[in-house]
């Protein structure tokens, strides 16, 4: 199994927030990509890699990016042996390729004929999760249907209907379809669906299907990997794995809840 981090969008909320900050402490953030923040005691992208690592569940680690942030994620990567950065190109949020065309770039780039687990770089979850257990969970769902993938959700508030995209589930966990921020009354269904994704090797050939149907859709439609999901939901056997919740850096006071959580907690495990 492969994982590949997405990390190659710009933060233009996060650095408007910081831009318009009069405090000045958060200053030292200006022009840092969201999954190099610090949070707690490393970077944001770093408590992924450590966890993959320690939970030996994937065999390489890509990290997408661009070419804005391309050295310094070169940079951080040293540390991590592991970890192969790939350059997307672009040079801002008006050129870039979206979160679907970058999933398909690494895949075409390093080859990948197996299974990825797909990550959000400005993402990360609360002390119930576990990669042994969504490996675990994948395997079974493999077990009875090789082209099975696998999402998480989790619980979110009535007023949060329209800010995540929406799972609706079947008695076996199946996805029956995923709604884009519905309002409250327009599913029954409150479980959110965050950027991590357990993709089957056999749903890996749909990325260019997906893209060729949507070569003259705006950007937003390529640009937010759920689309992807969205779209592959009838196509392919979609599972939900259930979580407690997560911590989404879109903007400043978001950054500010995930960096405190983090020093507070003990995470030496987080996550395996």
């Amino acid at each position: 199994m492969k994982a590949i981090i997405l990390a190659a969008g710009y933060g233009t909320r996060l650095q408007r927030d910081v831009l318009a900050d009069s405090s000045g402490r958060f200053a030292h953030l200006a022009g840092t990509a969201k999954p190099l923040l610090p949070v707690g005691s490393c970077a944001l992208i770093s408590h992924w890699v450590r966890a993959l690592t320690a939970s030996d569940c994937v065999d390489g680690i890509y990290v997408v990016t661009n070419a804005v942030y391309h050295a310094a994620f070169e940079e951080w990567a040293v540390h991590f042996p592991n970890v192969k950065i790939l350059n997307d190109h672009t040079r801002s949020n008006d050129e870039r390729l979206g979160a679907v065309a970058c999933l398909q770039l690494a895949v075409k780039h390093f080859k990948i004929e197996d299974h990825v687990i797909v990550i959000g770089g400005d993402t990360l979850f609360k002390e119930d999760f576990s990669l042994s257990k969504v490996r675990e969970r994948f395997s079974h769902l493999q077990s009875k249907c090789e082209s099975s993938c696998l999402v998480l959700s989790y619980l979110c508030r009535d007023e949060e209907t329209r800010k995540y995209g929406i799972l609706e589930v079947d008695s076996d966990l199946r996805v029956l379809c995923m709604k884009e921020k519905p309002l409250p009354s327009e599913t029954e269904s409150r479980r959110a669906c965050p950027c991590f994704y357990v993709l089957s090797k056999k749903s890996l050939p749909l990325l260019d299907t997906f893209l060729v149907e949507k070569k003259e859709a705006s950007i937003e439609e390529k640009d937010a990997p759920g689309n992807f999901v969205s779209w592959l939901i009838p196509r392919k056997p979609v599972h939900i794995h259930q979580i407690s919740g997560r911590f989404d850096v879109g903007n400043l006071s978001s950054y500010i809840e995930c960096d405190l959580y983090f020093r507070e907690k003990d995470v030496k495990s987080y996550m395996v």
